[in-house]
């Protein structure tokens, strides 16, 4: 595997009692859901599965392919809670940037930042040997050097919504990139170079189109990209408890009855096959099956409540 900066930006917390062998995580986790979506099976709720919980490993890995799935989940640890039987974390197990499909479109860039709550951030390769990244990892120069050095020169960053900023501007300026995101989030990134305003969507580059989608937050926006990948921040998730696509409708931040409306009205307008988002699982469905999909989550949403935040209530 290729090499990236050191890793061990925090010590290594207390790991759970009596666990004296095999894969570990430490109590430092935040319940962001990342390693739990890349490492399924094996790092999983604590307290026999309850939502709201923190994580834990139910299962050590038992083949070379479970192994690489920790190793993702490791890296990508925003606290980095988890920790391999060898001990702390090497450069040479660091798997990122990866990609996610067969054709090699889309990495996952991994090393969440907990600035974003541990959200995963992600880069869109281009026919032209460009890229695009969508929200952003922890910030290191050598971070940026090695996503450029294998998925191409990044020509923007868009971000979702405004508790991704974090780091946005750093990456933007070491990419020489546009930096983009909705009016209706400006404030918390007020020195953006590219702003999307309305309700209308907007055609980013050749083939990505940003879907402003108000209703987590009133800047809200989707990234679709050649009608196959939907980045989609915190509007919605697949959901591998629920089976089925989900709103965070515990984390709402301008309303529910928008967010409603914008996936109704999504439903409807967009036509993808992967859900990509910040929070919760990506998943992968024929375009038709994800379009019903999206219209049962409208109907749904449609009769959530409004209720207080709770993170901790998130069904992923």
């Amino acid at each position: 595997m290729s090499t990236t900066p050191a890793q061990q930006d925090t010590p290594m917390a207390q790991t759970e009692a009596g666990a004296e062998t095999g894969w570990q995580v430490d109590d430092r986790c935040m319940n962001c859901n990342i390693a739990r979506a890349y490492a399924p099976g094996m790092i999983t709720f604590a307290e026999g599965g309850r939502y709201g919980g923190l994580s834990k490993v139910t299962r050590q890995p038992e083949t070379a392919a479970d192994e690489e799935k920790m190793y993702l989940a490791a890296h990508a640890c925003p606290t980095r809670s988890v920790h391999p039987p060898t001990g702390p974390l090497t450069a040479d197990s660091d798997p990122y940037p990866v990609a996610l499909d067969d054709a090699q479109t889309v990495y996952l860039c991994g090393h969440a930042s907990p600035q974003t709550y541990g959200a995963t951030s992600y880069l869109l390769r281009r026919p032209d040997g460009t890229a695009m990244m969508i929200d952003t990892p922890r910030w290191r120069p050598a971070l940026a050097r090695r996503y450029e050095q294998k998925v191409g020169r990044v020509t923007d960053v868009l971000i979702t919504h405004l508790d991704h900023v974090a780091h946005a501007r750093r990456y933007a300026d070491a990419f020489r990139a546009r930096l983009w995101i909705h009016e209706g989030d400006l404030h918390s990134l007020p020195d953006a170079d590219h702003v999307i305003r309305g309700t209308e969507p907007v055609e980013i580059g050749p083939g990505v189109i940003a879907h402003p989608f108000p209703g987590h937050t009133e800047g809200s926006t989707l990234f679709v990209a050649d009608d196959t990948f939907c980045f989609t921040g915190d509007a919605f998730f697949w959901s591998n408890g629920q089976q089925a696509l989900e709103v965070a409708h515990s984390v709402v931040y301008d309303s529910i009855e928008t967010l409603a409306g914008s996936v109704a009205r999504g439903a409807e307008e967009l036509t993808f096959e992967w859900v990509l988002p910040g929070h919760g699982d990506f998943h992968h469905l024929p375009a038709e099956e994800m379009r019903e999909r999206m219209r049962g989550l409208g109907r749904r949403t449609a009769t959530y409540p409004a209720e207080p935040v709770d993170y901790g209530a998130v069904r992923y």
